[in-house]
């Protein structure tokens, strides 16, 4: 099974060649190595991903690169996250023209909101306000 590892913090001015070459003498254990670049500019967004073969290769890698010296900054590499559905469909077609779909469209918009819960902090205020408003929408 493979494992992705971010690798972030790197500088903007790095070349996708320059960032292979990092992980070059990894080559038996590395899958692939992806820079991500600004689609205008092309140059480093400050991120990338390298997938391994393994999580014994994800470990030896992330101690090995984690902290380690390029062009003067300190790389951070870590295991990837899991990509969530929502971010597959936003890395997909663009993700703000999905997420304007998604303001407008009352279905969507309203399901998601169920799903959002309220801040602890102000949990109690919240509650009070609602059975204010229940009071005033039940008394006309």
């Amino acid at each position: 099974m493979s494992v992705r590892l971010y690798v972030g913090n790197l500088p903007k001015e790095l070349q996708r060649e320059e960032f292979e070459s990092v992980f070059a003498e990894e080559s038996e254990g590395v899958v692939s190595v992806k820079l991500i670049t600004d689609r205008k500019t092309g140059k480093c967004r400050g991120f990338g991903f390298v997938t391994v073969k393994s999580d014994e290769v994800a470990d030896v890698l992330v101690e090995k690169y984690n902290g380690y010296q390029l062009q003067e900054t300190s790389l951070k590499v870590e295991k990837a996250l899991p990509r969530s559905k929502n971010e597959d469909d936003a890395d997909a077609g663009g993700g703000r023209r999905n997420s304007k779909k998604s303001r407008k469209g009352g279905a969507t918009a309203a399901s998601n909101q169920t799903s959002i819960q309220p801040d602890p902090r102000w949990a109690q205020e919240l509650e009070k306000l609602k059975e204010l408003l229940a009071t005033q929408t039940t008394a006309s």
